[in-house]
C-alpha cells in the first residue's frame, strides 16, 4: 500500500534538534486496583503483491478502533511505530451531510456529532519520502472517546484528540479511497502541534497503564507465515502496560529518546549501517508502517536512487550495541539506497521485515525505546 509511510515534517524537523486522560480495561470499575494487569490488545495482520515490484509481498499490521464517540466503527487500521497520532477518515463516522471535498460543513469553532468534538483547526499531514512525491492528508482537530481492540481485549480512551480527515490524495492531487489512510500512529513524535499543547501524537499516550504497571506497549514478534491476504487475527499481539520486568531485565536493548518541543520524541536511533563493504552513520527508524522495504539514506553512494541487488547483507548496529542484519533475496527484504543530500543528515528505514522475528517496545512514562532480538 503506503511506500516509505513516514512524515515528511519528522524528517524535516529532525534537524532542528498531556492534557492526559485517563484509559481503563473496558468493564473495570475498580478505581484503585492493588496490582493492575496489562492489557492484551489482538491485531490482524494482512499481506498481498507488491504492486511495481514483483515476487516482493506487502506486509500490513492492523489494530481495530471499535467506536469513535458512540458511533461504532469496529475498522482495522494500519499500525505504525513511524507516525504519531489517530488518523481517521470521517467516512461513515459522522453524516456525510457534514462532509465535503474542501472541508467539513459547520460554522463557528466547533460542532458535536456522535459524540465527536469538531473543531476548525485544520491541519494537512504529508506522508512520503519529499514534498514532491508525499499523498497528502487533510482534516480538522477532532476530539471523541475512543475505544481501540475488541471483544477479546481494549482500552477506552476517554477524551483523545485525533485528525478527522475529509480527504486523501496522492502527490498528482488524485483523491485515495476512503479510510485508505486510516492510522493508529503509536510514536511519540508530534505529527501535527495544535497548540495549547495539544498534539497529534501516540493514542497511547493519553492513557494511564494502572497501578504498579508502566505506561507503554510492547509488541510480540508474528512471522511473516500468521500474514494472510484475508487478515489473520493474532490475540495479544500488543501489551499496553508494561512490567518492571519489560523495562529492565526481558532483554530489551534500552535506548533514551530525546524531546523538541515542536517534535516531542523522535523514535530515529543513531546507528552504523554497513553494506557493500560500505559503512556509514544514519538516523534509524524501525517502522512497522513501511510495509514492503528498507531504505538506506547513504551519505556516500552517488548513483541514482535504486534498490540493492539479490544477497546484498545489510548490518545494522545502534550506538547501544543492538545488532540488525538480513539479506536481499529475489523475495524478501527489498531494500533501496539513495544519497540523502548534502544538506541532510541521514535517515535509514528499517521496515515491517524487521517485525518478523523481533520485538519492539515503547516506555511512554521514561520515553525510551527498546529493541530486542527473538
Amino acid at each position: 500500500m503506503k511506500k516509505f509511510y513516514y512524515p515528511v515534517q519528522a524528517i524535516v524537523l529532525l534537524f532542528v534538534f498531556c492534557f492526559i486522560a485517563s484509559c481503563k480495561k473496558n468493564g473495570s470499575s475498580n478505581n484503585t486496583p492493588a496490582i493492575a494487569n496489562p492489557v492484551k490488545l489482538g491485531m490482524y495482520f494482512v499481506k498481498g503483491p507488491a504492486g511495481d515490484y514483483p515476487g516482493y509481498t506487502y506486509y500490513e499490521q492492523d489494530i481495530v478502533i471499535s467506536s469513535i464517540g458512540t458511533q461504532t466503527v469496529n475498522r482495522p487500521v494500519i499500525f505504525d511505530t513511524g507516525s504519531g497520532g489517530l488518523v481517521m477518515d470521517a467516512s461513515g463516522v459522522v453524516p456525510s451531510s457534514l462532509i465535503t471535498s474542501s472541508g467539513f460543513n459547520f460554522t463557528g469553532d466547533s460542532t458535536v456529532v456522535n459524540g465527536i468534538t469538531i473543531t476548525n483547526q485544520t491541519a494537512t499531514l504529508s506522508y512520503g519520502a519529499s514534498d514532491a512525491t508525499a499523498d497528502k492528508v487533510y482534516g480538522n482537530l477532532a476530539y471523541a472517546q475512543v475505544t481501540v481492540g475488541d471483544q477479546n481485549g481494549n482500552l477506552v480512551i476517554k477524551r483523545l484528540p485525533f485528525l478527522l480527515y475529509y480527504k486523501a490524495v496522492n502527490s498528482s492531487n488524485v483523491a485515495y479511497s476512503a479510510h485508505f489512510f486510516d492510522l493508529f500512529g503509536s510514536s511519540e513524535i508530534y505529527d501535527q502541534n495544535f497548540g495549547n499543547n495539544v498534539n497529534l501524537t501516540s493514542p497511547f499516550s493519553y492513557c494511564t497503564a494502572g497501578n504498579g504497571l508502566t505506561k507503554g506497549f510492547k509488541m510480540a514478534a508474528i512471522d511473516s507465515s500468521n500474514y494472510s491476504t484475508s487478515g489473520s487475527y493474532v490475540q495479544g499481539a500488543i501489551t499496553f502496560g508494561l512490567t518492571s520486568s519489560d523495562v529492565s531485565s526481558s532483554g530489551f536493548n534500552m535506548n533514551q529518546l530525546n524531546f523538541n518541543a515542536s517534535v516531542g520524541y523522535l523514535p530515529y536511533l543513531n546507528s552504523t549501517i554497513n553494506y557493500n563493504s560500505i559503512s556509514f552513520s544514519s538516523h534509524v527508524l524501525f517502522d512497522s508502517g513501511t510495509n514492503y522495504c528498507s531504505y538506506l539514506g547513504d551519505p556516500t553512494y552517488a548513483g541514482n536512487f535504486k534498490n540493492l541487488a539479490s544477497n546484498t547483507q545489510v548490518m545494522v548496529s545502534t550506538s547501544l550495541g543492538f545488532n540488525y542484519n538480513f539479506t536481499v533475496t529475489p523475495t524478501s527484504n527489498l531494500s533501496f539506497v539513495e544519497n540523502p543530500g548534502a544538506n541532510n543528515a541521514s535517515i535509514s528505514i528499517m521496515g515491517i521485515e524487521y517485525f518478523f522475528k523481533n520485538e519492539y517496545l515503547l516506555d511512554l512514562d521514561n520515553h525510551r525505546l527498546g529493541l530486542k532480538n527473538n
